[in-house]
């Protein structure tokens, strides 16, 4: 591990999982019922890993699979363009495609299966950011995952109508998910966030009623009494603010209380 990687992640221990020939690296850490954290473009950053020590804290499993970037680096513009360029030239990530689960889903409904197996209780919860924010839906087919938090879900790309409505999963697993009546969703994004849509919000609403919480935080001009940035992206991570009363605060708050109800009791 280089320096950054180590203060980044301390705590945290690099395993290897493997499922169809594929091993990536997870890095894990703490005791209770498992959350799969999936990190946002460009990678495992510090705000991502200080995220996941927030669940440890709260007495949860966490297991963080390295899918890009380099875990423990700071963000920048440059290290950012460069991930997501990686990530839109493999084959593993539908950035564009309509109606489409991402191949990298099935090593991560393995992944969330073999966290239930270890820590054991009635399931696991997953949380996705940006790129990764739909993947926790679509690991929702499976029966073992009972909290899947949806963070800035960006992918599709939102280019067109369709792809701003669109959830970035295959008819059949929405299908899926709909049918599963035990299932309860939290999805979080800001309003003035072109990257996430209100149309993909509302077809969220659509297709699950009731059974999805949705986190709207106002950072549109004359609606933002927070003064939050225009470019206000990742609500519990690089945007979130900590204090008392903030709605990000209130949002990371509404997370972690999603998480002790769905995995905890």
């Amino acid at each position: 591990m280089s320096p950054a990687t180590s203060d980044a992640l301390d705590g945290f221990t690099a395993t290897t999982f493997t499922h169809n020939d594929e091993t990536r690296t997870v890095f894990r850490a703490g005791a209770g019922p498992g959350i799969v954290v999936m990190s946002e473009m460009p990678g495992i950053t510090p705000k991502v890993a200080e995220f996941a020590q927030r669940l440890v804290d709260a007495g949860f499993t966490v297991a963080m699979p390295q899918m890009f970037g380099t875990p423990g680096r700071e963000p920048s513009i440059g290290y950012v363009l460069k991930s997501i360029t990686q990530a839109c030239v493999s084959r593993e990530f539908s950035n564009w495609a309509l109606n489409r689960t991402s191949p990298i889903i099935d090593w991560l409904r393995a992944l969330a299966r073999d966290l239930h197996e270890a820590c054991g209780g009635p399931g696991v919860g997953a949380i996705g950011m940006c790129f990764t924010g739909n993947f926790a839906l679509a690991m929702a087919v499976d029966d073992a995952m009972l909290a899947p938090v949806l963070s800035q879900p960006s992918l599709p790309f939102a280019a067109g109508k369709a792809r701003k409505r669109a959830l970035a999963l295959s008819d059949a697993d929405l299908a899926r998910v709909v049918e599963r009546e035990d299932l309860c969703v939290l999805a979080m994004r800001f309003t003035g966030d072109p990257a996430v849509p209100a149309e993909r919000f509302a077809h969220l609403r659509e297709v699950l009623g009731d059974r999805v919480i949705t986190i709207e935080i106002e950072n549109r001009k004359g609606h933002n009494p927070y003064n939050l940035p225009k470019s206000a992206h990742s609500v519990v991570t690089e945007h979130l603010v900590d204090e008392p009363g903030h709605p990000t605060r209130e949002a990371l708050d509404q997370v972690l209380a999603f998480f002790k109800d769905r995995l905890a009791g």
